[in-house]
């Protein structure tokens, strides 16, 4: 198994391009995946700098329905004529950043989504792809091992109400007794995620690539240290490796790495890892 950073917000490598957003690709010895998209087509160029053939991706999943994570569709409909593509139905709602004194930001999905219609599949609570590929979107929201963000909503007939986030996903890869989690944002807290991922494969994950969505964090407010403690004690069972970055922020990732040390690694454009 093979896991790849296409796009992130970092790029340290020469000849690769960073935009705000995520894109993994995945290989194991049946399938070929794409997860994410990032905002627009700059995964496409790094895809092609790191010698990774998008053309022959088979499975693609959208994590969730936000434009950083699914602005690139279109451009891989561009480039991929065959590859299904697995979303929750809820991805398709209308998702925006609501802050006080300011116009609501749509950051839902491109309208150019629409053109993929026939390619998407809507996945439930738990969906066996098979080969090894799981998604799961059943992760239980205990709000105390998650960061607050009230500015993420979804606007409906009735008006704006915050994000439940039903319009997110995760990816299990197994393969040779090995077990990789790929998740997108984690919005409802990267420890809510492991505990689902572990109930799926009945222990922790070898190596986990995805946001922990903690950017916003004050590092002043009196919950920060309880939801900083615990969630570096849960990563810290076993010995899963993280690789991380995009949505978790550096004063996060600095003060996790404290207790993770080397296990916990930067999730730039190019990261990759061998299972």
């Amino acid at each position: 198994m093979k896991i790849i950073t296409l796009l992130e917000n970092t790029a340290r490598r020469p000849g690769l391009a960073a935009a705000r957003g995520l894109s993994v690709y995945a290989e194991t010895a049946a399938h070929r995946i794409l997860f994410d998209m990032g905002p627009d087509g700059t995964f496409l160029e790094n895809a092609r700098a790191l010698g990774v053939d998008l053309s022959a991706v088979d499975i693609a999943v959208l994590s969730h329905g936000h434009s950083d994570h699914g602005g690139g569709l279109a451009a891989f409909r561009a480039v991929n004529s065959k590859a299904n593509i697995y979303l929750r139905r809820e991805a398709l709602g209308a998702y925006y950043a609501v802050l006080p004194g300011r116009e609501p930001g749509y950051i839902g999905l491109p309208p150019e989504a629409e053109a993929l219609r026939e390619r998407f599949v809507f996945t439930g609570p738990e969906e066996a792809l098979g080969d090894g590929l799981t998604l799961f979107s059943d992760v239980e929201d205990d709000r105390s091992l998650r960061a607050v963000a009230p500015k993420l909503q979804e606007k409906t007939g009735a008006g704006f109400r915050p994000d439940g986030f039903a319009h997110e996903q995760h990816l299990l890869i197994e393969e040779n007794g090995r077990a990789a989690l790929l998740a997108g944002c984690g919005h409802l807290g990267i420890v809510n995620t492991l505990r689902a991922a572990k109930r799926h494969l009945g222990r922790m994950p070898d190596v986990v690539f995805g946001g922990f969505h903690l950017f916003e964090v004050n590092p002043d407010a009196p919950e920060t240290p309880a939801l900083m403690d615990a969630t570096a004690a849960a990563l810290s069972e076993g010995n899963t490796i993280y690789y991380t970055g995009h949505c978790t922020g550096d004063w996060a990732y600095d003060r996790l790495s404290k207790t993770l040390g080397d296990r916990l690694r930067p999730m730039d454009c190019g990261a990759s890892a061998e299972l």
